[in-house]
């Protein structure tokens, strides 16, 4: 296996998704569980085509240079994102929609290909994101059932 810097090789994705081509991409971390699990779970990233929604899984960049996934959870005003990770409960904000770089269509869940129809998908998307208060409690009671 070869290690190549991550400023380099996310460089050279966003300019094939700047292109109109899909990216896929494993999931490292866990900021995005339950959902998307660490080194199981592979998002296939696009271009951002459309104005954002809360909801959205999009890729971003930081102000601090550092690469992240996570869902929009809301915009104010000026169009805005502020975002969290499904795991977490402290929302991220302000950041300049011109930071996002990819926005997920697409993802590889468990070997199952799920898109914006499938249950799991839209649970994620409209309920868990205004759960988070709740969230650490419910992670726990799958971490329990899960053992």
């Amino acid at each position: 296996m070869r290690e190549i810097d991550i400023h380099e090789y996310m460089s050279a994705l966003m300019d094939i998704i700047q292109q109109g081509k899909d990216v896929s991409f494993l999931i490292t971390g866990s900021s995005m569980s339950p959902f998307l699990c660490h080194k199981r779970d592979t998002i296939i990233i696009s271009k951002p085509d459309q104005p954002f929604h809360s909801g959205d899984m999009v890729f971003y960049i930081r102000p601090n240079g550092q690469y992240v996934m996570h869902r929009i959870h809301h915009l104010d005003r000026e169009g805005n994102l502020y975002l969290i990770g499904d795991a977490q409960t402290e929302i991220e904000g302000p950041l300049h929609p011109d930071c996002v770089f990819g926005i997920i269509h697409k993802v590889i869940r468990k070997g199952k290909s799920l898109d914006a129809h499938d249950f799991w998908w839209i649970f994620f998307e409209k309920i868990w994101i205004h759960m988070i208060p709740l969230r650490p409690f419910f992670i726990k009671m799958v971490a329990i059932f899960h053992h």
